[in-house]
């Protein structure tokens, strides 16, 4: 096993899944109504979206990225249409009384709208495929070592989003219930208007 190679991998999933935006606004805010299961679960969708991207970028597949590039426009569209949607959603949500009250949400649905979402920005491919060839590998690489960055980037993302949902769930029980409201709202704010840049972008 290539360890270094592993790492380095698993380090590019990190750095791609940390920065707060609207995937980790989603994250967060499905910790806080239905608990860190459900969020870590959200977080896993993004993970998957992010190795199949990483696999493309890695196998250095042209055809594919040329395809996602040029569904840009619908594939914004419909990302944005999801966001407006689920921002709505948080904007008309009530946070449980208590912390014991929190019931799960479904995993398999926190899962699958994420790695939707998460597959409806095409520039993700490009990130990888500029990553990639900084690092040098790409369309030179064996399938061992194809398998070996894409479960290093798996394993690197899936590590951040379940750091932070364990993280939100444990700092949602200093939570009082007007706060944990105030909270889901603004994150249902932040992703309306994350979802009016992207469209706005689109035009400019």
């Amino acid at each position: 096993m290539d360890t270094p190679l592993f790492l380095k991998a698993c380090l590019i999933g990190l750095s791609i899944a940390a920065p707060v935006g609207p995937i980790g606004l989603l994250c967060i805010q499905r910790t806080l109504q239905h608990g860190a299961r459900t969020g870590f679960a959200s977080g896993m969708g993004a993970a998957a979206a992010d190795a199949c991207y990483g696999a493309i970028g890695a196998l250095g597949i042209t055809s594919l990225t040329r395809a996602f590039t040029a569904l840009t426009l619908p594939l914004t569209l419909v990302g944005g249409a999801m966001l407006i949607w689920m921002g709505i959603g948080m904007l008309r949500s009530k946070p449980p009384a208590a912390a014991a009250e929190v019931k799960q949400g479904s995993h398999a649905s926190a899962f699958a709208s994420v790695f939707a979402l998460t597959l409806t920005n095409p520039m993700t491919i490009l990130s990888f495929v500029a990553v990639f060839a900084v690092l040098g590998q790409g369309q030179t690489s064996s399938i061992s070592q194809t398998v070996l960055m894409v479960g290093g980037i798996f394993t690197g993302s899936a590590f951040w989003w379940l750091g932070l949902a364990c993280g939100v769930a444990a700092g949602r029980h200093h939570l009082k219930p007007p706060y944990l409201r105030y909270l889901g709202q603004t994150a249902g704010l932040l992703l309306i208007g994350f979802a009016c840049w992207q469209l706005i972008g689109l035009v400019a």
